[in-house]
């Protein structure tokens, strides 16, 4: 599997390009340097969506090592259980 990267204006200018591409493996398509949209074919789509699969199995898809995940923190402190 391959992916792509293009930037909105590359998917404008070729869309054949990107069609193609997607038959290959996902397209990120970024808008101002930050992934925007994924493009992929209708096989690999139906895929995706037809089977069930647990978290374990959707963090080993290829190609999630390179999609950036930023967590946000808790800023509140911990509270002590109330049992009452």
């Amino acid at each position: 599997m391959t992916i792509t990267t293009l930037s909105s204006r590359e998917l404008n200018q070729d869309v054949t390009k990107a069609k193609k591409a997607a038959n290959n493996g996902p397209v990120f398509v970024t808008d101002r340097g930050k992934p925007a949209h994924v493009l992929l074919s209708i096989k690999e789509y139906q895929r995706l969506v037809g089977k069930k699969r647990n978290l374990v199995e959707a963090l080993a898809m290829p190609g999630i090592a390179d999609v950036e995940l930023e967590i946000p923190y808790s800023q509140e402190l911990p509270r002590p259980a109330d049992f009452e």
